[in-house]
C-alpha cells in the first residue's frame, strides 16, 4: 500500500495515537504521498518546521480550550499547578488537587493525545526525510540532521508524558513498572493503525532506554549552532545534551548527568558552553526580556504574534493578562529567597486584579499580542542539573558551589549572602539549597512537577505531604490569600491559607490516567491503565 500523508506541510498529522475506525481515510482527496510531499528540500524543511508546530500546539478543531499542549502554556501551567509554589485563581487547572478529576477530563487527555499526534507527525516526517535522501533530494547529512532535529522533539515529548502519566523512574527498583508507550513508526497504514490501536506501554526502563537514543543521534548528526533565533527555536547539539541532562536526572543517573553536563560546561567560571556558545544572562530576567537572542535559552518554542496556540495556549494570557495563576505566599514568603534578590523586583509583579487584594503575578511573560516564546530548556537548569549531580556523587566540592552560585548570584549580589564553600555543612545541605534555588528559579515555567516526581522515592529530599509522607503538600487557596498573607522572605505562611488539601504518592491523583478516549479503543491500554483509575 502507498504510504500516504496528510498536510504534513500546514501542520496536521496522519492521525491522531487516538482514533476509530470511523475517522481514518488514509486516501483522503487532499492526501499526498511521501514522493511529492517530500519532493523538494523545500517541502522537507516545511515539514519540518510542521513537527515544531506540532510541538508548540496540538490540532484541536474547534475545541480551543485544548490548545496549548505539549509544549505550549497549557503544559507549562499545569507543571506549575500540580505543585505549591503557584496558585490557580479559577478551578480550570486545578489539575492535581480537584477530587473531580476523571479519565475523561480535558487537560490530560488533551495532553496525552497532542503529544502522540506530535510524535506521530515526527514519525512520518522522518519516514519522508529518509526517502527523499534515497531519492536524492537532500545529501545524507542534511536529511540526518533534519531527523535530528525532530527526533529531539520526540524525546521531550515522551519524557513529559513520562512525567505526567507514569510512576518515578525509582518506583521499583529496576524500574520495571509502567512506562508509556513508544511509537517509532508512522501510522501512515491501515495495518498499522490496528497495530497502533493494539499497542502497550513499555516498562519505566525500556521506555527512558528509548528515549535517550534520541538525543544520542540528534547530538551526533544536527549542526553544532543555528544563526538568529534559529539558535533557541531549532534544536542543536547543546540542545540535545542539555535534553539528555533532564533524562538522566529523572533517572537518577548522577555520573551519566556529569558526563553529559561537561560536555556544554566549561570547565571553571564563568560558565559557558563550548558547544553553541550558551551562556548565563547577566540579568535574571534577560531570558525573558529577549526571547528571541538571549544567550541562555538552549531551545525554546517560537511564538508570534501571528502564529500563536491562541488565548488558553498563550503564556502571557495565563499569568498576566487573565491572571489565572498568581505566585504562592509559600515560595514569596520563604526565608531561604533573600529579600534583596533581584529576582523579586525583576520577575513577579505585586498588584490587585481581583478588586479585594494584592497578591503576586509573574511577569516572566510580557507579549500582549501573545508573542513570548515558551522557556523549555536553559542554561540555568543545566547549570543547577550539574551542580545536584556534582554534589550529589561528590559532596561540598567547589565545582558544586560555583555552578549553584553562578545562577545564584547573579540575583544575590550582596556579597555576604553569597555562598561559600563554608557554608555546607554536608552534602545534603549543599543539595537542599540546590533544590532551594530550583524553586525561586523556575516558577511560572512548569519545572515544580518535575521536581516533585522525580523526588518521590528520595530517601531525603522527597516532597512531604502535611504529616510528612512523600507526596504533594497542601497548598494555598486563592480564596483564602489576603494581601496580608504575603511577608516576603519571612519564613512564615498562615496555616489559615494552606486549604488546598495535599496527599501521598498511593493516591491516584498523583499522576494522570490514561485518557478513556485511548483506553477505550485500546484494550491492551485499558488493562495497563494507572493504578485506581
Amino acid at each position: 500500500m502507498k504510504k500516504y500523508i496528510l498536510s504534513v506541510i500546514t501542520g496536521l498529522s496522519v492521525v491522531l495515537w487516538s482514533c476509530t475506525e470511523q475517522s481514518i481515510d488514509l486516501e483522503p482527496e487532499n492526501s499526498i504521498t511521501y514522493d511529492v510531499a517530500f519532493a523538494t528540500a523545500e517541502r522537507c524543511d516545511l515539514a519540518i518546521v510542521g513537527c515544531y508546530d506540532a510541538a508548540q500546539s496540538g490540532y484541536y478543531p474547534g475545541n480551543d480550550r485544548r490548545r496549548g499542549y505539549p509544549f505550549g502554556a497549557a503544559s507549562v501551567e499545569q507543571g506549575d499547578m500540580k505543585g505549591e509554589d503557584m496558585v490557580n485563581t479559577q478551578s480550570f487547572f486545578a489539575v492535581t488537587y480537584d477530587g473531580t478529576y476523571t479519565v475523561s477530563s480535558p487537560n490530560g487527555q488533551a495532553h496525552w493525545e497532542c503529544t502522540y499526534q506530535m510524535i506521530n507527525k515526527i514519525n512520518v516526517v522522518v519516514d519522508g526525510l529518509r526517502t527523499a535522501a534515497e531519492n536524492g533530494v537532500l545529501t545524507a547529512a542534511v536529511a540526518a540532521d533534519g531527523e535530528a532535529e525532530i527526533r529531539f522533539l520526540r524525546a521531550l515529548g515522551l519524557h513529559e508524558l513520562m512525567v505526567f502519566f507514569a510512576m518515578p523512574y525509582a518506583a521499583t527498583s529496576d524500574a520495571s513498572h509502567y512506562g508509556v508507550p513508544v511509537s517509532l513508526e508512522a501510522i501512515n497504514t491501515v495495518e498499522k493503525v490496528q497495530t497502533a490501536m493494539e499497542a502497550g506501554r513499555l516498562s519505566g526502563k525500556e521506555t527512558c532506554d528509548q528515549i535517550l537514543k534520541d538525543p544520542d543521534f540528534a547530538e551526533a548528526n544536527p549542526v553544532e549552532t543555528r544563526s538568529g533565533n534559529l539558535k533557541i527555536v531549532r534544536a542543536t547539539k547543546a540542545a540535545a545534551i542539555a535534553a539528555k541532562i533532564r533524562i538522566y536526572r529523572h533517572m537518577g543517573a548522577w555520573d551519566k548527568v556529569i558526563e553529559e553536563a561537561s560536555k556544554i560546561v566549561s570547565s571553571s567560571t564563568p560558565f559557558s558552553s563550548p558547544t553553541g556558545g550558551y551562556q548565563l544572562t547577566a540579568s535574571p530576567d534577560g531570558v525573558f526580556t529577549n526571547n528571541s537572542s538571549n544567550i541562555e535559552s538552549i531551545f525554546s518554542i517560537e511564538n508570534s504574534e501571528t502564529d500563536n496556540p491562541t488565548t488558553n495556549g498563550c503564556l502571557y494570557q495565563m499569568y498576566c493578562g487573565r491572571s489565572l495563576v498568581c505566585v504562592s505566599p509559600i515560595i514569596i514568603n520563604a526565608d531561604f529567597w533573600p529579600a534583596d534578590d533581584l529576582r523579586r523586583e525583576l520577575l513577579p509583579e505585586r498588584a490587585n486584579r481581583y478588586g479585594s487584594k494584592e497578591a503576586y503575578w509573574s511577569t516572566k511573560y510580557r507579549s500582549v499580542v501573545w508573542a513570548d516564546y515558551a522557556p523549555i530548556l536553559r542554561y540555568a537548569e543545566v547549570l543547577l542539573n550539574y551542580a545536584e549531580a556534582e554534589a550529589r556523587v561528590n559532596g561540598v566540592t567547589p565545582k558544586a558551589v560555583d555552578l549553584l552560585n553562578a545562577v545564584r548570584n547573579r540575583a544575590v549580589t550582596a556579597v555576604d549572602k553569597q555562598f561559600g564553600i563554608s557554608s555546607f555543612a554536608s552534602a545534603d545541605a549543599l543539595i537542599t539549597a540546590i533544590l532551594q534555588e530550583r524553586r525561586i528559579e523556575f516558577p511560572a515555567e512548569g519545572r515544580c512537577w518535575p521536581d516533585i516526581h522525580r523526588l518521590t522515592y528520595d530517601p531525603k529530599f522527597a516532597v512531604k505531604a502535611a504529616d510528612g509522607k512523600p507526596g504533594v503538600p497542601n497548598k494555598a487557596a486563592f480564596g483564602n490569600i489576603t494581601t496580608g498573607s504575603y511577608q516576603p522572605a519571612s519564613g512564615s505562611v498562615n496555616a489559615g491559607i494552606l486549604t488546598t488539601s495535599g496527599f501521598y504518592y498511593e493516591d491516584r491523583r498523583y499522576i494522570f490516567p490514561i485518557p478513556e478516549s485511548e483506553t477505550s479503543s485500546n484494550p491492551t491500554l485499558a488493562a495497563q491503565q494507572n493504578s485506581g483509575w
